[in-house]
């Protein structure tokens, strides 16, 4: 800087200010070199969404470290402050506990990410052939021997999502009622693996499916319309209706805004689309590209993109 300072002596007021300009410009220094703990769930949107996040305040200077959560009960450790950032809470399955975390004063909604959550059953399009009405929900109860497997026959089976997911299916089973019995699977990769086998050999099956994700992109199918959700429907614990649909928000511990706040403005920059990301999860789930290496290849190509958020 002192050769630079010299330099702007030596040089007219016109030329002094084209160095100014050219000259590179400084970032300001994390205000804690602690780590920023950024949550990771299990399906492949929200690790893509997390390592994205975590990768660009890296390139901002922070500290980044990656903790496994599970994804209703992160919003507990982000109380405790022992984890600092969450990058999708879904409004369709967390909306009521993220609600619940902000009015404790411990828990900050940073706002949407640009995605916007969908979350439902779902039935491939060549069930209609075997369940005349679909996907009107009342079709389901009679064809319900359709959709039976050993551990639940004679009801169907639901193939609902990791139970950690949360989603109200038994709720709603049991209130509507319908004549299913709601099997979890262990994990996103074993949901869909089980869609993938159905869907090879045309069998029936109704699941959880979710946007944004790859399975509307890849295969034909529609989500069970169900009674239109309203307030009153959750509020009254009866979850006989649609699940919300809404933003997918980002949230923190509210000592981020405190300990690192340029972080706090850059999370809250964060935006991706529902069609960028289901494309991302696409080259992971199907294409079965090193998620690690996709993030990466985004943020070369998104340079651009990522740095008006650091701005």
């Amino acid at each position: 800087m002192e050769r630079l300072y010299k330099l702007l002596k030596l040089a007219g007021t016109a030329t002094a200010a084209a160095i100014l300009m050219a000259a590179p410009q400084a970032t300001a220094a994390p205000e804690s070199q602690d780590p920023i703990k950024i949550t990771l769930n299990d399906w492949s949107g929200q690790l893509i969404s997390s390592k994205i996040m975590g990768s660009v305040l890296k390139n901002a200077g922070y500290n980044v470290e990656y903790v496994q959560a599970d994804y209703l009960a992160q919003l507990t450790g982000m109380q405790s402050g022992d984890l600092d950032v969450a990058m999708e809470i879904w409004a369709t399955t967390g909306r009521e506990a993220l609600e619940a975390a902000v009015k404790t004063g411990k828990v900050v909604n940073l706002g949407e990410t640009g995605m916007v959550a969908k979350e439902e059953w779902w039935v491939p399009d060549y069930t209609f052939e075997v369940c005349p009405g679909l996907p009107d929900w009342k079709a389901l109860n009679k064809c319900a021997a359709k959709f039976a497997t050993t551990e639940t026959a004679p009801k169907g089976r639901y193939l609902g999502g990791p139970v950690t997911w949360g989603g109200f299916d038994e709720e709603r089973i049991a209130n509507l009622p319908l004549d299913f019995t709601v099997v979890h699977a262990g994990t996103d990769a074993a949901l869909y693996a089980e869609l993938d086998a159905a869907y090879a050999k045309k069998e029936p099956i109704v699941l959880w499916v979710y946007q944004p994700h790859w399975v509307p992109i890849k295969y034909k199918g529609h989500f069970i319309e169900f009674p239109p959700y309203t307030k009153e429907c959750y509020d009254s614990k009866q979850y006989n209706c649609a699940k919300p649909g809404g933003p997918v928000w980002k949230a923190a511990w509210v000592g981020v805004d405190k300990k690192w706040p340029g972080a706090g403005k850059v999370i809250r920059n964060f935006k991706i689309s529902n069609e960028e990301m289901g494309e991302l999860v696409k080259k992971v789930d199907v294409d079965g590209k090193d998620l690690d290496g996709v993030v990466a290849d985004w943020i070369k190509a998104n340079e651009a993109t990522w740095k008006k958020w650091i701005q």
